[in-house]
C-alpha cells in the first residue's frame, strides 16, 4: 500500500455531493491540509458523513481537517430539516448588552457545544467560528449579525465561549477575520475594503478582541487594508500586518489560513494570490468556490507543511480530543429557553 503524501499547505474545496474522479486524481495527487464544505456539498447527514469519509480516504489521513462554516444566522451550511437553525452572533450580544454576561456566554457556549455534536457525528472537526469582528455603525452588513457586540470585552468574552463549546464537543475552532473586519466598508467578498483609521485606534478597538483571544489553534486573516499600517496590501498578503500585527501586537502563534483567494476583494491570478499569501506569512492558503481549474493553480504554488507552519498546524490538530457525551435532549431544550430569554 502506497504511503500518504505529506500535506501541502492548502485547504480546498469540491463541487458537488460528491468527489468526481478528477476531484479524486487531484486531491490524492496534490494532498492538501484540508477539506472546506458549503450548502452545495450538503444534502443529507449520510450524504455528508460519505463525502467526508471519502476525501479522508483519498489523501490517506485519518485525521485530515475538514471545514465548515456553520456559525448560525445567515452563515449556517447545514440547515433545516436535518439539522436545527441556530441563532445568529447578536442574539447572545443582546443578552450581555441587557446586563447578562454570564448568561450570554453559557448560551454561545452551549449552542457551539450543540454545533459541534451536528458536526462530529458526520466527521467534519474544525468550524470556521468565532467571528471575532466588531459590529460598528460604519461597518458594511456582511459582518452586522454576525458579531458578538461592538466592544472588546464583550466580543472576546461571547466568542471564547463559542470556541470553548466546540473544543468540548470535539472540534477546532477557527478565529476570524484577523485582525478585524468590522470597520470595513465593503463586502471582501466583491471588493477590497480599505480602512483609514490610525493604528492606535485600531490596536484600541478592532484589533483587541483578536489579542485576548490569541491562544486559539487556527485563525483566518482578513481580506482588509489597513492604511495606517500597509496601504498597499490586504492583510492576507501583507507581510507587515501579519508580522507586525498578527503575529506580533495581537500575538497570535496559531495556524493562520487565508480567507478564501477566490473572493473578490484580491486581484491577480489564483496562483499569484496563493504566492503571496505564503509570501507574507500565510501557512494555509484556503480555497473555497469547487472549481477544479482553480484549485490546481492554488495546489501548484502551495509548498509541502513543513517548518514552523507545519509545527503549528500539528500542534492545532493535538487540541482535537473526543467530546464527553451529554444528553441531547436536555441540552437542546435547556438551550432554547435561553434563547427564548435572550
Amino acid at each position: 500500500m502506497t504511503a500518504p503524501l505529506a500535506p501541502r499547505a492548502f485547504i480546498t474545496g469540491c463541487a458537488g455531493l460528491v468527489l468526481t474522479p478528477e476531484e479524486e486524481d487531484f486531491l490524492r495527487q496534490s494532498a492538501p491540509w484540508g477539506l472546506i464544505l458549503f450548502r452545495r456539498n450538503v444534502d443529507t447527514p449520510a450524504q455528508v458523513a460519505a463525502l467526508v469519509a471519502s476525501f479522508r480516504a483519498v489523501v490517506g489521513r485519518d485525521d485530515a481537517p475538514v471545514l465548515i462554516d456553520q456559525e448560525g444566522g445567515r452563515v449556517q451550511r447545514l440547515g433545516p430539516p436535518h439539522w436545527p437553525k441556530y441563532p445568529p452572533a447578536e442574539v447572545f450580544a443582546r443578552r450581555a448588552e441587557a446586563g447578562d454576561a454570564e448568561g450570554a456566554a453559557q448560551a454561545a457556549r452551549l449552542g457551539a457545544r450543540l454545533i459541534a455534536d451536528d458536526l462530529a457525528i458526520l466527521g467534519i472537526n474544525v468550524d470556521c467560528v468565532p467571528c471575532a469582528d466588531l459590529r460598528l455603525p460604519e461597518g458594511h452588513g456582511i459582518i452586522g449579525d454576525r458579531a458578538y457586540g461592538s466592544t472588546p470585552a464583550q466580543v472576546a468574552h461571547l466568542a471564547r465561549a463559542a470556541a470553548e463549546g466546540l473544543m468540548e464537543g470535539g472540534v477546532l475552532p477557527v478565529l476570524k477575520h484577523i485582525p478585524g473586519h468590522g470597520r470595513a466598508r465593503a463586502d471582501s467578498h466583491e471588493s477590497l475594503p480599505v480602512v483609514e483609521t490610525s493604528r492606535e485606534e485600531l490596536e484600541a478597538t478592532d484589533f483587541e478582541p483578536f489579542r485576548l483571544l490569541a491562544d486559539l489553534p487556527l485563525g483566518m486573516t482578513a481580506h482588509v487594508v489597513y492604511a495606517a499600517i500597509d496601504a498597499e496590501h490586504p492583510a492576507t498578503t501583507s507581510r507587515r500586518v501579519i508580522d507586525e500585527v498578527i503575529r506580533g501586537h495581537i500575538g497570535f502563534n496559531g495556524a493562520l489560513m487565508s480567507d478564501d483567494l477566490s473572493m473578490g476583494a484580491l486581484a491577480g491570478s489564483l496562483a499569484g494570490r496563493a504566492e503571496a499569501a505564503f509570501a507574507a506569512g500565510c501557512d494555509l492558503a484556503l480555497h473555497c468556490n469547487g472549481r477544479l481549474d482553480e484549485m490546481v493553480e492554488v495546489a501548484s504554488r502551495s509548498p509541502q507543511l513543513d517548518g514552523e507552519a507545519a509545527r503549528r498546524c500539528a500542534q492545532a490538530l493535538a487540541r482535537l480530543h473526543p467530546a464527553a457525551q451529554i444528553a441531547q435532549g436536555e441540552a437542546r431544550a435547556r438551550f432554547s429557553d435561553m434563547i427564548a430569554a435572550s
